[in-house]
C-alpha cells in the first residue's frame, strides 16, 4: 500500500489554496460521518456551498490559518484548520488586557495514511501560526464519542475545562411546559 511505502520527507504541509477546497469539503463530510456514524448521507447542494464558501473565507482571513498534507503521487490527505478569537477582560482587575485564543476547530487525515506523522506535523504548523501571533492557549472541541481523538487530545496535554451540551430548541421548549 502506498501509505506505508512515502517517507515524510515527501509530505508538504502548506497553506490551503482555493483549488483545494472541494476536496476539503469532502474531508469536513468525511470528518462529520467519522463523528456521527453511518448511516452515510449525501451532502446537500446548498450546504456544499456554504462550506465552500466558509472554507474561500478564510483562506483571505489574517487571523485564519487552513492548512493540507499534501504528497506526490498522491493529493490531498489531511487538512487542519486554527482560528484566532480575541476578547476584552470584562472584569475592574482585568484592566484593558486582551484575551486570545487558538481555536483548532477540523483535523482530517485521511485513514489509510494516519500514524505516519501528518497529524503532527499540521498540528505544529497550527501552533507556529498561534504562536506568531502571541496566542498563549489553543481551545477545540471534539464530539464526546470520539474517543480516538479525546485520547490525542489527552495526550497532547489538553484537559476538559468545560462541558458543552446540545439540544433541540423544540425539546427544551416542550420541557419547560
Amino acid at each position: 500500500m502506498l501509505a506505508k511505502t512515502y517517507s515524510r520527507k515527501d509530505l508538504l504541509i502548506r497553506k490551503a489554496e482555493d483549488g483545494d477546497l472541494p476536496v476539503l469539503v469532502d474531508f469536513l463530510v468525511k470528518l462529520a460521518l467519522h463523528v456521527t456514524g453511518p448511516p452515510s448521507q449525501k451532502l446537500k447542494r446548498k450546504e456544499r456551498k456554504r462550506l465552500l464558501d466558509f472554507l474561500a473565507a478564510a483562506l483571505g482571513d489574517s487571523d485564519k490559518l487552513l492548512v493540507v498534507a499534501e504528497l506526490p503521487d498522491t493529493g490531498l490527505v489531511g487538512m487542519a484548520y486554527v482560528y484566532i478569537v480575541r476578547s476584552q477582560g470584562i472584569w475592574e482587575q482585568a484592566g484593558d488586557y486582551e484575551y486570545t485564543s487558538g481555536i483548532i476547530d477540523d483535523i482530517w487525515v485521511e485513514p489509510a495514511f494516519r500514524k505516519l506523522g501528518i497529524f503532527s506535523a499540521m498540528l505544529r504548523r497550527l501552533i507556529a501560526f498561534a504562536e506568531s501571533r502571541d496566542v498563549p492557549e489553543l481551545i477545540l472541541e471534539y464530539a464526546i464519542s470520539n474517543k480516538e481523538a479525546e485520547a490525542t487530545w489527552k495526550r497532547l496535554g489538553f484537559e476538559v475545562t468545560g462541558v458543552r451540551a446540545a439540544a433541540f430548541t423544540s425539546l427544551v421548549k416542550s420541557k419547560l411546559g
